[in-house]
């Protein structure tokens, strides 16, 4: 079977590049990355750049060129992300049969979310990042969605995934999981969503300077501010209770914090957890994937994948954390 990405080799790579212009040094590092296939390029008497390779027909390209517009309207107010560079006006280009964009190399580390300076930082960077996404919704990029996340991913695994034997077992408490993030979603409206970046975890943000730099805007979408800020809070109730009123205390200096949004991180966990086991399944065809996942896909997985969702069905039910 072949696959988008089997015509992507090293020659591929570099024409591509000096097609818009830049001269490769044939330095080239494969970085990690699965949904895209992104490397570092020696460039010839300059420093090397990222080059990003965009999967096929996962995002339009007006889709791709919202997301830029968003990265470029966070940089112009000065807010430390990493924004495609414009090359001949453009942010996205075409060879080969490839959609490419091209970024600056940018170094760091993730945050420490167990010290509390680095979550008031991180919620001052936030809120002026949803400061600026509140200003108007995206047109052609996504929403968060219970159906598209939870319904259409039960659907999809129970139908071609899910070993036979556990199939009853995680349909069911599959199902639970739709009608609990529904009901505690119910409340949520449009005017709740502003432009989020969408996948905000550690991984996504490079520590720098006393500075974090907000990387990867690949999954920005509309939804609730709250969908940007669970990922930070780890650990027993206490724990995440004196983490929240820290990143809070940061991020409502630069845009207001809706309380409210509290009562719905477990259900965001969940369609999160949801969605990401549907995402595995969709992309298994991509000899990346069972490099990167092996685990996917054996009886222990989906054992322990029943579990996380029953867990999570008691998380919904327990006490909303407290803003101190």
């Amino acid at each position: 079977m072949t696959h988008p990405y089997d015509a992507l080799t090293p020659d591929c790579v570099i024409d591509c590049l000096e097609q818009i212009g830049l001269r490769c040094d044939l330095r080239l590092l494969a970085l990690n990355s699965y949904e895209n296939r992104v490397y570092q390029v020696g460039i010839e008497d300059d420093t090397p750049v990222i080059a990003k390779f965009y999967r096929e027909d996962r995002w339009s390209d007006a889709q791709i060129l919202e997301e830029h517009a968003f990265a470029q309207a966070l940089a112009d107010h000065d807010i430390s992300v990493v924004a495609p560079e414009k090359i001949d006006e453009e942010t996205l280009h075409h060879h080969a049969d490839q959609r490419f964009s091209i970024f600056k190399r940018r170094g760091g580390y993730p945050p420490e979310l167990d010290n509390l300076d680095h979550l008031y930082r991180l919620g001052q960077t936030l809120g002026r990042i949803h400061r600026v996404g509140s200003a108007r919704p995206f047109q052609h990029r996504l929403a968060l969605d219970i159906e598209r996340m939870a319904s259409q991913s039960r659907l999809f695994l129970e139908a071609q995934v899910v070993p036979a034997d556990l199939l009853p077992a995680y349909s069911s408490v599959a199902r639970d999981c739709e009608v609990a993030v529904t009901e505690l979603l119910a409340t949520m409206t449009a005017k709740d969503f502003v432009r989020l970046h969408g996948d905000c975890h550690c991984g996504n943000i490079l520590w720098r300077d006393d500075t974090p730099h907000f990387v990867d805007l690949d999954d920005c979408i509309n939804g609730p501010a709250i969908q940007d800020v669970w990922m930070f809070l780890n650990g027993e109730t206490a724990q995440r209770e004196q983490q929240l009123s820290e990143f809070v205390a940061g991020y409502e200096e630069f845009h207001d914090f809706d309380p409210r949004q509290l009562h719905w991180i477990e259900a965001l966990r969940t369609l999160r957890i949801m969605h990401h086991a549907h995402w595995l399944a969709r992309r298994w065809d991509d000899p990346a994937f069972p490099k990167a996942f092996p685990w996917f896909g054996q009886p222990r997985f989906w054992s322990d994948h029943i579990l996380e969702l029953r867990e999570q069905l008691a998380a919904m039910n327990e006490p909303t954390l407290r803003l101190l």
